[in-house]
């Protein structure tokens, strides 16, 4: 992502000419739970329903967490290798500032802080293919995709909440405080470092996070 300019200004920076393509740059956080809790309960009872007779229920729990790890990687390969992939074209430039370089460009912006479903809703049916073509096709085990993408779900509601939080919600336990300073050092110090959100995991295995 090329390097931006933080914009002091409260009025938030305007994307497009057409105020209906604008409205769909602004989300609350209530939009997000709304739509996505009730895709991570669907898949969660479809997998309780969709059990087979001869697997043990112990199977589900496991895979939810297989899918709320999963989703730590994929956090952080999307925050690094997608929001902030180096432009070498103008197109290319404006597409990075539409995705991720706006947020760097004014952090405090409350309406921008998490993935509104224009995003959101393509990413989740590229992870829920993954899912499929990893679990069902490759494993053939088709049983797991539900609870794994239920888990994924759930990890990216933890995250999208977390990142508001980070910016806008008083943080009084130790391990939020330490996510909102690692948040605040990846905007104002490290924009190249540091890109976990809800766990600096990766970045430590990866290499990115400063010592």
């Amino acid at each position: 992502m090329a390097h931006v300019e933080i914009v002091r200004s409260e009025e938030p920076i305007r994307l497009f000419k057409s105020d209906f393509l604008e409205f769909f740059t602004h989300i609350h956080p209530a939009v997000v739970l709304m739509i996505w809790i009730p895709v991570a309960v669907y898949f969660l009872v479809s997998a309780i329903a969709g059990r087979p007779s001869s697997a043990s229920l112990i199977y589900i729990p496991v895979a939810f967490l297989v899918g709320l790890f999963a989703w730590t990687l994929a956090e952080y390969v999307v925050h690094r290798f997608v929001f902030h992939f180096p432009p070498r074209t103008p197109w290319q430039e404006r597409v990075s500032f539409l995705f991720h370089g706006v947020h760097h460009a004014q952090p405090q912006c409350k309406t921008r802080l998490v993935m509104p479903p224009v995003v959101s809703i393509p990413m989740a049916v590229l992870f829920y293919g993954a899912c499929y073509l990893i679990l069902s096709v490759v494993l053939g085990a088709p049983h797991w995709v539900a609870p794994v993408f239920s888990g994924l779900i759930a990890g990216y509601l933890t995250y999208d909440m977390l990142h508001y939080a980070t910016h806008h919600i008083p943080m009084h336990w130790r391990y939020g405080k330490f996510l909102r300073k690692y948040h605040m050092l990846h905007h104002f110090k490290t924009p190249d470092q540091r890109f976990g959100v809800s766990s600096p995991l990766w970045d430590i295995v990866f290499g990115t996070m400063p010592v």
